[in-house]
C-alpha cells in the first residue's frame, strides 16, 4: 500500500470565533491510500488543543506507511498499530482509517454505510453552527442559515445572553442546542446555563475545561437540559469515565482517530447509558463523509464543517436544509468538484 498526502487550505465563509480561538481559514491534509489500482482518501485535521500540527500529523503519516502491510482489509489491526504507536497523533490515523474504508468500499463497490450495516434513513438532521461574535453579525448569520432547522450557537462568554436574544429574534422558533468549548469558569457554569432557560435550549456542550467530570456531575444534577461531553471525551476510556456525570459525548473521528474508534466510543456509550453526538472540525466533504456514514447512529449531529467553508474542494455529502447525503455510491461516496 502506497500512502501519500497534501496540504488543502479552505477559507470560511465568515471568521469563526469559539470561546478559545478565532479562525478564517482552516489547513488540513488530504490522505491517499493506493492499492491494486484503487484509491481511499481520508483527511486529516490536526488541532492544536490536542497538541497536533500539520507538521506533526505529516511526521505520523510518514512513519505510519510502514505500518500498513499488505491487505486494506485488515482495517482494525492496521488502526490498531497505528494508534499504539501514535496516541497522540489521532486525527493522522483518522485520516488512514477514512482511506481504508474508502478503499474497501470501492473494491467491493458498496458504501461505507452498507459495509458497517447500517440504514442511512436512519441518520438524524445536522446542525448548523453560528460562532461567536457581536449581536448584529450573529443576527445576520442566523438569517442566512434561514434553511436550517436546527442551529449550534457558540457561547461560553460575558455576552451569551446577547448572542441567543440576537439569534431568537430571527429564529424564534427553532431548535438551538449551545456550546460553549469549556469557556465558562467551574464555579460559574451553573448560573450560567439557568441564563439559557429563556432561550429554549435543547442541549448545553462542554460548560468547562476538560478535566472537571466532577463539576459535570454535579451541573447534570441541577441543570434543566441535557449535559454533552465534548473536549473532555478524546478516546473510548474517556467514556467509561464519563458515564454518571454527563448525559452525552461528542465524538469526532479527527479527536478520536477514525471509524474503528468512534464505534468503539459509541458501542461504549450505549451501554454507559449515554446518548451520542457526531461532531467535526473544519473540513471538507472528505472528513465530514468520514463521520456520516455513522450518522445513523446517533442522537445527534453536527456535521457541518463543510457548510462552513467557501469553496469545498469535494461534493457529495451534501448538507442542504441539514440533511446530509449517504448514497449508494461506494466508499465514501465524495469526489473532487470539477
Amino acid at each position: 500500500m502506497r500512502l501519500r498526502w497534501s496540504r488543502q487550505e479552505l477559507a470560511l465563509t465568515h471568521t469563526f470565533t469559539i470561546a478559545r480561538s478565532s479562525a478564517s481559514a482552516k489547513e488540513t491534509l488530504r490522505v491517499e491510500l493506493e492499492y491494486a489500482g484503487i484509491v481511499g482518501v481520508g483527511e486529516a485535521i490536526p488541532t492544536s488543543f490536542y497538541g497536533q500540527s500539520l507538521a506533526s500529523a505529516e511526521a505520523a503519516l510518514a512513519e505510519m506507511a510502514g505500518l500498513l502491510g499488505g491487505d486494506p482489509f485488515q482495517i482494525t489491526p492496521i488502526v490498531d498499530r497505528c494508534l499504539a504507536r501514535f496516541d497522540d497523533q489521532r486525527a493522522a490515523v483518522s485520516a488512514v482509517d477514512g482511506a481504508l474504508h474508502d478503499w474497501v468500499g470501492k473494491r467491493l463497490g458498496v458504501p461505507v454505510w452498507r459495509l458497517l450495516g447500517l440504514d442511512p434513513e436512519a441518520a438524524p438532521l445536522t446542525s448548523f453552527t453560528i460562532g461567536i461574535d457581536e449581536p448584529d453579525v450573529v443576527e445576520a448569520k442566523t438569517a442566512e442559515a434561514a434553511g436550517f432547522p436546527i442551529l449550534k450557537i457558540k457561547v461560553g462568554t460575558d455576552r451569551d445572553s446577547e448572542i441567543l436574544s440576537a439569534v431568537r429574534r430571527v429564529a424564534p422558533d427553532k431548535v438551538l442546542r449551545v456550546d460553549a468549548n469549556g469557556g465558562w469558569p467551574p464555579a460559574a457554569a451553573a448560573e450560567h446555563i439557568r441564563r439559557l432557560e429563556p432561550y429554549h435550549v435543547e442541549l448545553v456542550e462542554q460548560p468547562v475545561e476538560p478535566g472537571n467530570n466532577d463539576v459535570f456531575r454535579q451541573l447534570r444534577q441541577t441543570a434543566a437540559v441535557p449535559i454533552v461531553a465534548d473536549e473532555s471525551c478524546v478516546r473510548p476510556a474517556d467514556v467509561v469515565a464519563l458515564a454518571g456525570c454527563v448525559d452525552g459525548i461528542n465524538i469526532k473521528l479527527s479527536k478520536c482517530g477514525g471509524i474503528r474508534e468512534a464505534l468503539r466510543m459509541i458501542h461504549t456509550a450505549r451501554a454507559c447509558g449515554l446518548k451520542v453526538m457526531l461532531g467535526c472540525m473544519i473540513e471538507s466533504s472528505i472528513g465530514i463523509a468520514q463521520a456520516a456514514h455513522l450518522a445513523p447512529l446517533a442522537d445527534w449531529i453536527d456535521l457541518d464543517g463543510h457548510l462552513l467553508i467557501r469553496e469545498d474542494p469535494f461534493e457529495g455529502i451534501g448538507g442542504a436544509n441539514g440533511q446530509l447525503t449517504l448514497t449508494d455510491r461506494p466508499g465514501l461516496g465524495v469526489d473532487r468538484r470539477c
